[in-house]
């Protein structure tokens, strides 16, 4: 049969109809929720009758029975019902989810369904003419899913799949999901002992381990040495604070369902901080401030917590205490732009270092709810507009996108298996700097309104380290590994040799251990460096410590080489410099 060529959406939206009507054959008394497409594949929610729940083992027999649909030509037939009459059919149905959405929909609306088989839904479309039509789909893994994402609502069933254009296509996804399996942080984290996050703290909360805080103080180091080199004054500011001061600040209005609790203090109630800008505002506005003193860039590595629904937890990539690349720039309406370019030179510096060399803009403009003048967003937009292109950056706009108080720029970058991450963003702010007041004297000595910039490169540092773990699958490169030399001694006559080394090593800046579990043969050894991720493994034997050399194995590439003390120094230096 010929497939007219679909767009994506619509093939994904169709497999999911495809899918639930499978369901409804194999599963009689499912009720369903909703099944959209979405990046990559699609999903359907269903509550099977009684304790029943979908297993991995059942997605075999969904997706035959799918194929069999298929066999059978089932077309999508579209059919359009007043409100009463719909509410008739899916109550007769007895899909109360359904019955709940249309009860939503004004009384005057017609409504648009679709039947596929015995499957009869609420549904705009488009979909495909007949269940055919999908060239290639697979089932992935069943998951669990509050209805409306409320947990005080009923625990539904999800099914999550992907469906592609051609059986070509879908098998390079699979492939790569599989890819993203093997290289899941969460794995190579375990395997090389980089951190955990214990249920018996509550959830989303790390542990570092001593490996991955050591590539963690490495990261931040190098932040804070870029950051001091563009004029950042570094600072400090507390976990905790008075709760009126997210009420000054708006977060309490505007953020509070991700605000943990109060706490009680001597009849105040203090709030953990779910982020810095009041802090930075407090500092700013510690003093009477001069446009000379303009711009003046804040920034700080702040631990911060938010409060996210134990189903949305996931590894490093979405936690609830996480620490905040954050800066604040207090500048004058001249210097906006030039701030921003200045933010994106670094941004796109430190994403080279971290291996990430195509960034991608996106340009959030002014919603319909704003606050602010109109000749405030106005130069705001313009500012990061030409800031961006005076970079020679590409960029799509984002119309309406832009938060409530100031429109902003997010810069994604792109792993190794070509997954979008956003990583920086630089946001205009309207509004804090009129709840705080805050004021300059400018050079006709007058009072003026500063301009205040958002901006994060990082984002969370968890959620970053979590990135580039997928993106190495752990092998890091030798500038950020916890281990740059592993001394791999043949025999425990080489252990003084290659202990000397180890200390010339640390004493020149770089991180080496000796291998020291006993009574392993050499080939062992070198596996258990390579299953490490050591980027270097120095192996010392009789003729290495008589010629003060050691034989060293890149384990990245396989490459082999002898070298001298010096040698092996001048080779970590050149691979250690900031590029």
């Amino acid at each position: 049969m010929s497939i007219p060529s679909v767009d994506l959406d619509t093939l994904r939206h169709s497999a999911a109809h495809l899918m639930a009507a499978a369901v409804v054959e194999l599963f009689p008394g499912a009720e369903y929720g909703i099944g959209p497409s979405i990046e990559d594949g699609f999903y359907y929610d269903f509550l099977l009758p009684g304790e029943a729940r979908f297993t991995d083992e059942d997605l075999p027999r969904i997706e035959a029975r799918m194929r069999d649909i298929q066999a059978r030509h089932t077309p999508y037939e579209r059919s359009e019902l007043s409100r009463d009459q719909a509410l008739e059919e899916f109550r007769r149905l007895q899909q109360r989810f359904k019955v709940e959405l249309i009860e939503r929909i004004p009384k005057d609306e017609i409504i648009s369904c679709y039947r596929t088989g015995d499957f009869f839904d609420l549904c705009r479309g488009p979909h495909v003419t007949e269940a055919g039509a999908i060239p290639a789909f697979a089932l992935l893994h069943p998951a669990g899913a509050y209805w409306h994402g409320d947990e005080t609502q009923p625990m539904l069933q999800r099914i999550y799949g992907t469906a592609w254009g051609s059986q070509a296509d879908l098998d390079a996804y699979l492939e790569r999901l599989e890819m993203a399996r093997q290289r899941d942080h969460r794995r190579v984290g375990r395997e090389l002992d980089m951190f955990s996050l214990s249920e018996e703290l509550g959830g989303g909360l790390v542990l570092w381990h001593p490996n991955g805080a050591t590539v963690r103080t490495v990261i931040e180091d190098y932040w804070r040495r870029e950051h001091r080199r563009r004029g950042y004054k570094l600072v400090y500011t507390p976990h905790v604070a008075r709760e009126h001061l997210w009420e000054v600040s708006g977060h309490l209005g505007f953020f509070a369902e991700e605000m943990y609790g109060p706490m009680e203090v001597e009849g105040d109630r203090y709030r953990i901080k779910p982020m810095s800008c009041p802090f930075h505002i407090l500092i700013y506005k510690s003093r009477q401030r001069s446009y000379r003193e303009l711009p003046l860039r804040l920034a700080e590595l702040a631990s911060v917590y938010r409060f996210q629904r134990s189903g949305t937890l996931h590894g490093l990539l979405r936690v609830r205490g996480f620490t905040q690349d954050d800066a604040h720039i207090f500048c004058t309406e001249e210097q906006a732009e030039p701030e921003v370019a200045g933010v994106l030179d670094l941004v796109r510096e430190m994403m080279g270092r971290f291996g990430f060399h195509e960034l991608e803009i996106d340009l959030s403009t002014r919603p319909a709810k704003a606050a602010g003048e109109d000749r405030m967003w106005e130069l705001a937009e313009a500012a990061l507009e030409r800031a961006v292109k005076s970079r020679g950056m590409e960029f799509q706009v984002n119309p309406g996108e832009g938060a409530f108080y100031g429109p902003k720029v997010d810069v994604h970058i792109r792993d190794a298996m070509g997954r979008r991450w956003q990583c920086a963003t630089v946001q205009f702010d309207f509004n804090e700097p009129e709840r705080f007041d805050l004021e300059y004297i400018g050079d006709d000595g007058a009072p003026h309104r500063p301009i205040m910039v958002h901006r994060t490169l990082l984002g969370s540092l968890e959620r970053f380290f979590g990135v580039l773990l997928e993106h190495y699958a752990g092998a890091l490169p030798v500038w950020l590994s916890p281990v740059q030399v592993q001394l791999v001694p043949v025999s425990d006559d080489q252990l003084g040799y290659s202990q000397q080394l180890v200390e010339e090593l640390e004493d020149a800046g770089f991180r080496a251990e000796v291998y020291d579990r006993p009574g392993r043969q050499l080939n062992a050894k070198i596996r258990d460096g390579q299953l490490a991720k050591v980027p270097y493994l120095a192996v010392v034997g009789r003729r290495e410590v008589e010629a003060g050399t050691v034989h060293l194995r890149d384990t990245r590439s396989g490459a082999q080489v002898a070298l001298t003390k010096d040698e092996l120094l001048d080779r970590l230096r050149v691979e250690t410099r900031p590029s």
